[in-house]
């Protein structure tokens, strides 16, 4: 802190071409938050992981990132970040690591790339501090640890920041060019949340180039079309080819990526309208939570029994809401209720905003004397951009009607930048005894103290009375200290300046390390002491972690009793270390390549280790096992259908895909709401003997319902006592049990 006004020691420092030393322990904490432990993961995010299996086996299944290896329909998201994860299983083997690699080193990355924005103007400790607040936000390292987009989107767009200030300083209209189309890149990972940055990057542009008008305008326009050409290409190339010649764009209506980009993954993340039937109408959505937690696997004992009735009601509840997200009255995914004050509702706050109040007071010194006409400096031009960053992405995290915790990374890079900066520019004004605002600082940490006792006392039960009396007296002490010492200048102010800081980052790194201490949750990360939940709120909303977490789901067919007694084993196999095998193709004859180089005519390849959950994670957050009774019977049974057995949505076909390397066809895609089938489609396809079996367990009956009621009237049901793990129980599932049918048309 003793160095932080001495900003020709600053510069000096940071000209010097050699290591900070203060950096490499920055970024040690942060590859130890984002890389430890994350090979127990054995499933990562079982609907990502899966597109993953089927992209190795073709490029036709690269270049549109399907789910499925017979290509019948892609995730949800572009395939940029997919094509990435690929290319690392290729190179280190098809493991649950290797594809959250990419996504842990891009977290490592953009603590580096912040150090690197900030330090060059406010000076080494603002970035310092910046590079350390964004490791130790602790949705940055939750999501960098699963195989999600948010990582890579947010390093890509950091990548994007530093051209486009490089563009400014050199003057060069090239690195206007490369930082455009860098966003058009990262539109090509996460659709239009990739555009949430173009206020800052239009802003900062006019403000910060002393060029004319009339080249301003012209150079952004060009700018503009680049990054706009860049972010359709893809968009063009799929919707431009014939429907029979690529899979079905999964979770769009009409079949196309721009209606996807620009319908589920744009307006309606904001309006929380997120279903459309297949006949065009809106209905109420067939929600992830829904499809996940109809999934959940019930215990058969009393406690169980609870845990059912307790998730029932939860059901019911949520069928009242008109969109997932959290953007209604109910809270959906624990993301609170939209208004102002959204970002400090409970699990949000958590998760992004433990040092937002020392961000306000930072703004405030930082843009403190600025007039509106300027001149404005190169700190105020800087501070500018990551406050058109800032709050254009907090009012749409206030407002919208659909969105993850997890989507909350976005804010990570604007609340570090200003931390880092606030930090050395409040503390300079605190020594220089600056009239009002020598007061920021104590009233800065003063607040921030206050709102990190409120964001952990929902969770006293989980950590106890001591660090939150612990952070709130020692704020509250450091805070007052600071103010009665103000005349005051000798070390001892300086020491309390630091340990001011470092109590204001031990609850946020705390927190950032309980995915590693508590586990995660892969499909919907968060932070906190119930991270394993995927649900980011206090231990009240989760009435049991794998019920919550959606860690517990039953493989098709699988009995909760049996699902118990195996403590979350998939059932069926012998150990492989805990490593999924590369897919062997799409054969249909039923002989798999087993780990050692031997095939076997009925056994799939043991790709995952049976060991327990206390070495290996099954966190796919889907329906993340497979029942082996049920894949040895319809191993043995097929002859040599395309498809090993097709089901309502991904959420039973992921896992059955990730471990045999088959195709499974989830007939309405992710949630089953896709209106890809029709009945005189499924009976050509049967005629040509692509599919014979159905698991249908009553999900995702949305734009398919006629599909699913011929299913069930022109097939025989297939005895459960002949692929059910056992005979006592059944998949659960909103409408009933799991059953298995089997269709032969000649």
């Amino acid at each position: 802190m003793k160095h932080m006004n001495s900003e020709v020691k600053e510069e000096r420092t940071s000209n010097k071409n050699r290591i900070d030393l203060f950096l490499v322990p920055i970024v040690l904490i942060a590859a130890f938050l984002n890389l430890f432990k994350i090979w127990t993961d054995e499933y990562a995010n079982a609907y990502y992981t899966a597109a993953v299996t089927s992209m190795l086996q073709s490029f036709h299944n690269f270049f549109y990132a399907s789910f499925d290896p017979g290509g019948y329909v892609t995730i949800d998201k572009p395939p940029v970040v997919f094509w990435i994860q690929t290319i690392s299983a290729k190179i280190f083997g098809f493991h649950g690591w290797s594809v959250i690699l990419p996504q842990a080193l891009a977290g490592i990355g953009s603590v580096l790339l912040l150090y690197v924005l900030v330090k060059r103007t406010f000076g080494v400790w603002a970035g310092r501090f910046a590079a350390l607040a964004m490791a130790l936000t602790p949705i940055v390292p939750a999501v960098s640890r699963t195989n999600n987009i948010d990582s890579m989107l947010v390093f890509t767009l950091l990548v994007a920041t530093w051209m486009l200030f490089r563009a400014v300083r050199t003057a060069k209209f090239g690195w206007v060019l490369a930082a455009f189309a860098m966003i058009g890149v990262a539109f090509n990972m996460k659709m239009l949340q990739a555009y949430m940055v173009l206020p800052a990057f239009y802003v900062f542009y006019v403000v910060a180039t002393k060029i004319t008008w009339k080249k301003k305008i012209a150079f952004l326009t060009t700018a503009t079309a680049l990054m706009l050409a860049v972010s359709v290409s893809w968009a063009v190339v799929v919707d431009s080819t014939s429907a029979d010649k690529r899979p079905y764009m999964g979770s769009s209506q009409t079949n196309s990526v721009l209606e996807l980009a620009f319908g589920y993954n744009g307006i309606n993340r904001l309006t929380g309208n997120t279903s459309v039937t297949g006949s065009g109408h809106k209905q109420p959505a067939q929600t992830e939570q829904q499809t996940a937690s109809s999934e959940t696997k019930q215990t058969s004992n009393s406690s169980a029994d609870s845990s059912q009735s307790s998730n029932q009601r939860k059901s019911s509840s949520s069928q009242k809401m008109q969109a997932p997200g959290g953007g209604n009255q109910n809270g959906m995914f624990n993301t609170g209720n939209p208004g102002p004050f959204r970002l400090f509702q409970k699990g949000l706050s958590d998760q992004i905003s433990w040092l937002l109040p020392f961000v306000i007071f930072s703004i405030v010194g930082l843009f403190a004397g600025v007039k509106f006409k300027g001149p404005y400096t190169t700190k105020q031009k800087e501070s500018l951009f990551w406050l058109a960053w800032l709050l254009p992405v907090a009012v749409f995290f206030s407002i919208a009607g659909f969105f993850h915790q997890y989507y909350l990374i976005m804010l990570a890079p604007p609340i570090a930048a200003f931390a880092g900066a606030g930090a050395v520019a409040l503390w300079s004004m605190y020594k220089q005894h600056n009239g009002w605002k020598s007061w920021l600082l104590p009233g800065g940490i003063l607040t921030t103290a206050a709102l990190q006792v409120y964001i952990m006392s929902p969770y006293v039960s989980s950590i106890g009375v001591a660090p939150i009396a612990g952070v709130g007296a020692l704020g509250v002490i450091l805070a007052l200290v600071l103010a009665v010492r103000k005349q005051r200048k000798n070390s001892l102010t300086n020491y309390l300046g630091a340990a001011a800081m470092v109590v204001l980052l031990a609850m946020p790194a705390y927190w950032a390390m309980t995915p590693i201490i508590y586990g995660g949750n892969s499909m919907l990360p968060s932070a906190g002491p119930d991270s394993s939940s995927g649900m980011g709120g206090p231990p009240s909303t989760a009435t049991n972690s794998k019920q919550s977490g959606f860690n517990g789901m039953q493989p098709p067919g699988s009995s909760s009793g049996n699902s118990s007694s195996n403590g979350g084993q998939m059932p069926g196999g012998s150990s492989n270390n805990g490593q999924m095998q590369p897919p062997s193709g799409s054969s249909n004859s039923g002989q798999m390549q087993m780990p050692g180089g031997s095939s076997n005519n009925s056994q799939m390849p043991n790709s995952f280790s049976n060991k327990s959950s206390s070495s290996k994670r099954k966190s796919g957050g889907m329906n993340a096992e497979v029942n082996q009774k049920l894949l040895n019977y319809l191993t043995k049974n097929n002859t040599g259908e395309k498809y090993l057995f097709a089901t309502t949505d991904s959420t039973s076909a992921a896992p059955y895909i990730i471990k045999t390397g088959k195709p499974v066809m989830a007939m309405g895609g992710f949630s089953g709401s896709d209106p890809i089938l029709t009945v005189s489609k499924l009976k050509a396809m049967i005629k040509k003997g692509e599919v014979k079996y159905f698991y249908l367990s009553g999900m995702g009956k949305g734009g398919q319902s006629d599909v699913i009621t011929w299913i069930k009237d022109n097939s025989k049901e297939i005895p459960s006592s002949k692929w059910q793990s056992t005979s006592s129980s059944a998949q659960q599932g909103p409408s009933g049990n799991g059953t298995l049918y089997e269709i032969t048309l000649k």
